[in-house]
């Protein structure tokens, strides 16, 4: 098994890269999170965003499995198949998807349970996408939730009204206004039926069953490791464990059967939502990469937070994850600055230095290396010797300090615009 995963604080590029590679596995699948992810692919010159299937669903003959890890919305895994499926026609979803039945579902107050801590002085605000996951991944380890198996018991309809109209009675009673109680019910329990059409099953046993015979399988993570539950920036990160080690248990795939890792990073660093950023821009400089990239959620359209490259975090990720090949992308945002900078250390109050953190410390002053911007056409560029020689020198001195090699390049927006550098 490979992985694929994100070293910042998402939004690398993950989903194009999937997409990309994925023509070489037998099965992708997905290990954690929900639909709070938003992996972007261009295809034919359009573009859409996946939230809950793996990225893998273009290839036709490629399976792709929601795995236990996950926490899955039945009205939001409704309406992105539909999506899906008008975006290409030729897609077949409910013959190439596959259900882990102990994923857990997001219930109808789960999203107004997070809108409603987002909202309330009492709670620490962080910036979710309101999605309801941070919900469901804490009514799961209270065991207070329902699973995607769940949804063929005969009980199960008293099970999920029984939770759902205690959680609607506690938000009303802390005077917020909410839809119809049987209005989120109806469409809650039309998308469950809608659920019925794809194979659900134990994907543990299938995945391994795979491997032992020989099949490839692509383990797909969203958000990134700074966002890591255990890992990340908390509190100011996601509900689940985003990290390569999450691979396996989201899973249920041994760690001893993982090869390759491939992790993902910008050039440069976004994040969205409230958190320490360390080297973010607050001038023109950051606005320019902001527009120029596109840094918009691809989920939310919130616009993102921009900075130069942070070392000392991504030093982090590489080494928790154990990453073996590293995968950078949007070089050709930066392209036409005259110079571009790198944080390679972080100088803390006492006056020390810091080169390797997962806890950013929140007055640190970043240390920037400043070096040669690059300046090039990247459009009809197809071989990694074309590129400039600033942009190998800022490649080279990445892998120096990261200590892993630099295999594939993004110059573009496009599925093409991926060199492969070794």
């Amino acid at each position: 098994m490979d992985i694929v995963l994100g070293l910042q604080w998402g939004d690398e590029g993950k989903g194009k890269f999937i997409d990309l590679i994925s023509e070489n596995y037998d099965i992708t699948a997905r290990f954690n999170g929900g639909s709070n992810a938003g992996h972007s692919i261009e295809r034919n010159g359009r573009r859409i965003t996946l939230k809950m299937v793996p990225s893998g669903i273009f290839m036709k003959e490629v399976q792709n499995v929601i795995g236990t890890g996950t926490v899955l919305d039945p009205v939001s895994f409704k309406k992105e198949i539909l999506n899906l499926k008008a975006f290409d026609e030729t897609v077949r979803p409910e013959e190439n998807i596959i259900i882990s039945r102990k994923a857990h579902l997001v219930l109808p107050t789960h999203k107004l349970l997070d809108i409603f801590m987002e909202d309330d002085p009492d709670y620490t605000t962080i910036g979710t996408t309101k999605n309801g996951i941070a919900q469901a991944y804490s009514n799961k380890i209270l065991r207070q939730n329902v699973r995607m198996g769940d949804i063929y018991s005969p009980d199960f309809k008293s099970k999920v009204q029984h939770i759902v109209e205690r959680d609607y009675k506690m938000l009303a009673e802390g005077n917020m206004i909410l839809p119809s109680l049987e209005e989120i019910n109806n469409e809650f329990f039309e998308a469950v039926d809608f659920l019925k059409i794809f194979n659900c099953t134990e994907t543990e046993i299938y995945l391994n069953k795979a491997l032992s015979e020989g099949k490839k399988i692509l383990a797909e993570g969203s958000q990134a490791a700074m966002l890591d539950i255990d890992h990340g920036t908390y509190p100011y990160v996601t509900s689940s464990s985003t990290t390569a080690s999450g691979a396996s248990s989201g899973l249920g795939i041994s760690p001893k059967k993982i090869e390759e890792i491939y992790g993902i990073a910008k050039v440069y660093c976004t994040r969205v939502g409230n958190g320490v950023f360390p080297t973010e821009l607050f001038n023109e400089q950051g606005d320019e990469i902001r527009t120029k990239g596109r840094e918009f959620g691809s989920n939310t359209g919130r616009p993102r937070r921009t900075g130069w490259l942070d070392l000392p975090a991504l030093k982090y990720a590489v080494m928790i994850n154990g990453v073996t090949q590293l995968v950078l992308t949007k070089s050709d945002v930066l392209s036409g600055l005259k110079s571009v900078a790198i944080c390679t250390h972080y100088e803390l109050e006492d006056g020390t230095l810091q080169t390797v953190s997962g806890v950013l410390p929140e007055n640190a002053k970043p240390v920037l290396k400043w070096m040669q911007g690059w300046n090039a056409d990247f459009a009809n560029m197809k071989s990694s010797s074309e590129l400039p020689s600033e942009l190998k020198e800022f490649l080279s001195f990445l892998e120096t300090e990261l200590e892993v090699p630099v295999t594939y390049l993004s110059i573009g927006a496009g599925r093409e615009q991926m060199l492969k550098m070794k």
